[in-house]
């Protein structure tokens, strides 16, 4: 049975206030706390590349495991807002941390792509050994002021995860991943262009298929809303994370929470999330269950139990 043996997550140092991006959009910065949850967030400096921001998350999770990059035996990377079509950011990665001839696949899949890595990792880890999950974001890059609605949501950052087939501080009892192509073009961008999102269309059905994919794959282990001690969902927006919470008839308080530092830094939020937590709460002790919805439209939960 695979094991989350380790998280690490690094985020640019850059703050940018809910103030910032009044002056540049028009938007009142209480409004946008109070209708998305977010007070600031970070942008990555002009210099700095997406495999950049993923290689700090991936050393300081090689170093939380008391690894090297030699240990690793697979790297996926999600990414969507990579600088380019090919070769994506996980060939580069797997050079910059000195490997050559380490398989190394990306998974551009905006939002989702970090929890679709570990449902990959944790069927590969049997047969490649460790896994090294990536999702880097520079999304700042991929905005513009003059969609507010958009402008004001998103980060950059990086997380990383790795994979055991043999150890870790919790085992990864169970996977679950869906796709429904017929909302695409919900949540989209196009080479050369900016972000395009229907925030109405990506509310309405994420918190409807998040809630469901959790009550799936807990009813499939025998296990209630109740007993998972920690939900880490991708840090969307805090509005719909209490709506989640409240479909499942949960405190909010089972939610780990940081949008509100970092904005939406799509598929890397997930592991920046968990990372934050499992830095806190290095020895869980009940149930933990991770969640993401993104693009295409894709969406999953993981189940993971102490080890």
């Amino acid at each position: 049975m695979p094991y989350l043996l380790s998280f690490g997550h690094h985020v640019p140092a850059e703050v940018i206030t809910n103030e910032a991006l009044a002056a540049r959009t028009g938007r009142d910065a209480v409004s946008i706390e109070k209708t998305t949850g977010i007070r600031e967030r970070r942008y990555a400096p002009a210099a700095t590349t997406v495999a950049d921001l993923g290689l700090a998350a991936a050393n300081i999770c090689l170093a939380n495991a008391a690894l090297t990059a030699a240990d690793i035996g697979l790297i996926l990377f999600s990414s969507g807002s990579s600088e380019r079509a090919f070769p994506g950011p996980a060939s580069v990665l797997a050079a910059k941390l000195g490997l050559t001839a380490t398989p190394a696949i990306d998974i551009p899949v905006a939002s989702a792509g970090s929890l679709i890595a570990l449902a990959f990792a944790a069927d590969l880890a049997p047969r490649y050994g460790n896994v090294l999950v990536v999702a880097s974001e520079i999304m700042s890059r991929c905005i513009s002021d003059a969609d507010p609605d958009t402008a004001i949501l998103f980060g950059d950052g990086a997380g990383a995860c790795i994979v055991s087939p043999t150890h870790g501080f919790a085992k990864i009892a169970d996977t679950s991943l869906s796709t429904d192509g017929n909302y695409a073009d919900a949540l989209q961008l196009q080479h050369s262009g900016t972000l395009e999102m229907k925030g109405l269309s990506v509310i309405m059905q994420a918190s409807r298929k998040i809630p469901r994919s959790i009550q799936d794959l807990l009813a499939k282990n025998s296990l209630t809303p109740a007993e998972v001690g920690t939900y880490l969902m991708h840090q969307a927006n805090l509005n719909l994370i209490r709506k989640v919470a409240s479909t499942l008839q949960l405190p909010e308080e089972r939610f780990f929470v940081n949008v509100d530092r970092y904005g939406n830094t799509s598929s890397a939020s997930l592991l920046i999330a968990a990372s934050e937590w499992h830095a806190a709460n290095p020895a869980p002790t009940a149930p933990i269950l991770l969640t993401a919805f993104g693009a295409g439209f894709n969406w999953g939960s993981i189940l993971a139990l102490p080890a």
